[in-house]
């Protein structure tokens, strides 16, 4: 009887331990982090030079190794689409832009493409990422759609992390709901 008594006594021992080693089931983890500072202009011609860090690694349409964030830089030759609110739908206005954006990407067959999507301040960052994400892979889907090769084409998703507008009104908060493209020359 003492002998069971001490095993019974052994297993609550280790179960407890175990389950303060392990600890208890929180909510997931997620891929926001405070962004860093643009890192500067770049100088090639034709191109300006608003370059981002990533805040969670970014994805791309095929395998291959994916060049960073820092490595891209803005055409005066791409503009973004925008997006209304809460929606990643694109809209008749937009799809204009990025058949434009399409031919031209078309024309400079390699270069790579980095798509990045923002939102404006109002949600949590949670949500704001993953809602940045569909709207990059909305932008991709339409690109491919008009001819862009999927496999030069990165996706990243800043949420509400990089507006480029910071007052506090729906003219403004129009403006940060957009899919951003960049280039990098390979």
């Amino acid at each position: 009887m003492k002998r069971l008594l001490r095993s019974a006594h052994l297993v609550v021992v280790m179960v407890a331990l175990a389950a303060f080693v392990t600890g208890c089931p929180k909510r997931p983890g997620t891929t926001a982090a405070s962004a860093p500072p643009p890192s500067g202009a770049g100088s090639r011609a034709g191109m300006a030079g608003t370059v981002p860090a990533a805040t969670g690694a970014p994805s791309q349409g095929a395998a291959g190794a994916v060049p960073h964030p820092s490595e891209f830089v803005a055409s005066a030759d791409l503009k973004d689409a925008h997006f209304d609110f809460d929606k990643y739908d694109i809209r008749p206005e937009d799809a204009r832009i990025l058949d434009a954006d399409a031919a031209w990407l078309k024309s400079q067959p390699n270069d790579l493409v980095l798509i990045e999507g923002h939102c404006d301040e109002r949600g949590t960052n949670e949500y704001n990422l993953a809602l940045g994400e569909r709207r990059a892979r909305a932008a991709m889907n339409y690109l491919v759609g008009q001819g862009v090769q999927a496999r030069r084409i990165t996706l990243i998703s800043y949420g509400k992390e990089r507006p480029a507008c910071t007052a506090h009104d729906e003219s403004c908060w129009a403006l940060n709901r957009r899919a951003h493209l960049l280039v990098k020359a390979r």
